[in-house]
């Protein structure tokens, strides 16, 4: 699977009062951050941490530590080039709740994507 796709991921414009930067009236999403975090990184693979926390709209820190569980649990696999990191994810990983344990992350990124 490529791991640059042509899609754009907006930053927060729309969601994030600029103003304030207070969410405007949205409370939940459908996805989680982790799916957020591995939804950016199949985006745009070589994202800078900073970058993915101003898309989603959470601290660099927990981007770091949601990169930490996604690697650890083999969904996605960090390479350092010079200063930069790349990911590549595994699309053939299955989801990991029994409900959507049947789909794999690759079915999560086309259906987002495609």
């Amino acid at each position: 699977m490529p791991q640059t796709k042509d899609t754009k991921i907006a930053p927060l414009s729309g969601y994030i009062n600029q103003e304030t930067g207070i969410k405007n009236g949205h409370h939940w999403t459908f996805l989680t951050n982790h799916a957020h975090v591995l939804l950016c990184l199949a985006n745009n693979n070589s994202l800078r941490m900073r970058d993915i926390a101003n898309i989603i709209g959470i601290t660099e820190r927990t981007v770091q530590q949601i990169v930490r569980d996604l690697s650890k649990d083999g969904y996605v696999k960090l390479t350092r080039e010079g200063r930069c990191n790349r990911y590549e994810i595994d699309d053939s990983v299955s989801l990991r709740h029994p409900i959507e344990q049947h789909k794999t992350i690759g079915d999560l990124i086309r259906l987002i994507f495609e």
